[in-house]
């Protein structure tokens, strides 16, 4: 849902350029079953328009009532969902019996407002680390933070911190059958895909696809070649997945000089082991170094199909960024 975040704001920002008034809101902390985490985005306006989610559309329809009668006239307060005690009754609870907990700015069309959300966005896409600082029942600042942090979301007695940085990226080293189904399903999870694509039947196939063309950030070079001269932050998955060692191998092995969270290729085991014994004649990575590599690549669910394949990748990146073991 990360992609979502960002288009968010943009219809934010597109909101208070045309002169109305805007709620944002994030989600704070979750208790029991929630359809959302900390950090995700819902904004609206009180024309009825909105943009996001918070759950799945009992707390939306509510939220655009509220705000007819006025209810989120602060800067910024904390309101609660759920059963139990809260900001709104029982009778406004999730179909799953969970609590959210959600901040709410308001935010009146001004140029001071728009520069703010404006720099969110910047932050989100992964020009800078964002350090949101939020007393409650004030306005939010915003702090340039140079480490990333674990925790995106942190409650305080009388404040909230939020950390907005750079969502996550699938870098796909070049198109094949099993990258195609990858795009689509990272797509899906909103994370933002990255082709790095030279050859020119391939181009073409790409290009000759629309649909597929607006799910990625197409950059018509080798992919080592672009990963030697921007590197890989710690929010990107680096896949190679074409079976072409020529591809692969230096794909992986610029792979492993960036900060990339997860690494992989395509291959059968004794493909994978053949890969492994070349990196170690050409590199000078440790052991550890290059078992960072996911090879063969994705869960081991019995993957046959290249749709199959794509799936077993994705839902392995899944759980190599939710740090489930």
């Amino acid at each position: 849902m990360q992609m979502l975040d960002l288009n968010v704001l943009e219809d934010a920002i597109n909101w208070l350029e045309q002169g109305k008034d805007v709620w944002l809101c994030t989600v704070v902390s979750t208790y029991g079953s929630a359809p959302r985490s900390p950090g995700a985005l819902f904004a609206a306006t009180q024309e009825g328009q909105y943009v996001g989610s918070l759950s799945g559309g009992c707390i939306e329809e509510d939220f655009l009532k509220r705000i007819h009668q006025q209810s989120f006239i602060a800067p910024s307060q904390v309101v609660s969902y759920g059963y139990g005690e809260g900001d709104f009754p029982p009778s406004v609870a999730l179909p799953c019996g969970g609590t959210i907990e959600v901040l709410v700015e308001y935010l009146t069309p001004i140029a001071e407002h728009i520069a703010y959300l404006q720099s969110m966005h910047s932050a989100l896409k992964g020009d800078w680390i964002a350090h949101k600082v939020v007393k409650i029942g004030e306005k939010a600042s915003l702090n340039d933070n140079h480490d990333a942090l674990e925790t995106r979301v942190t409650l305080h007695d009388d404040f909230i911190t939020i950390t907005l940085q750079s969502f996550t990226t699938v870098f796909i080293g070049c198109i094949s059958a099993v990258a195609l189904y990858c795009i689509e399903f990272a797509h899906a999870l909103g994370f933002h895909v990255l082709v790095c694509e030279d050859r020119e039947e391939e181009l073409r196939q790409l290009r000759s696809r629309p649909e597929l063309m607006r799910k990625i950030e197409l950059v018509e070079t080798f992919p080592c070649t672009h990963l030697e001269k921007h590197g890989a932050n710690a929010q990107t998955a680096i896949l190679s997945l074409t079976h072409d060692p020529r591809i692969d191998d230096l794909t992986m092995m610029a792979a492993l000089d960036t900060d990339a969270f997860y690494i992989g290729a395509m291959g059968s085991q004794r493909n994978s082991d053949n890969r492994m014994a070349r990196l170690r004649e050409v590199t000078d990575h440790s052991e550890a170094t290059l078992a960072r590599i996911h090879a063969p690549i994705g869960l081991k669910i019995g993957s046959k199909t290249p749709a199959e394949i794509a799936l077993a990748i994705l839902a392995d990146i899944v759980r190599v960024k939710n740090g489930v073991a």
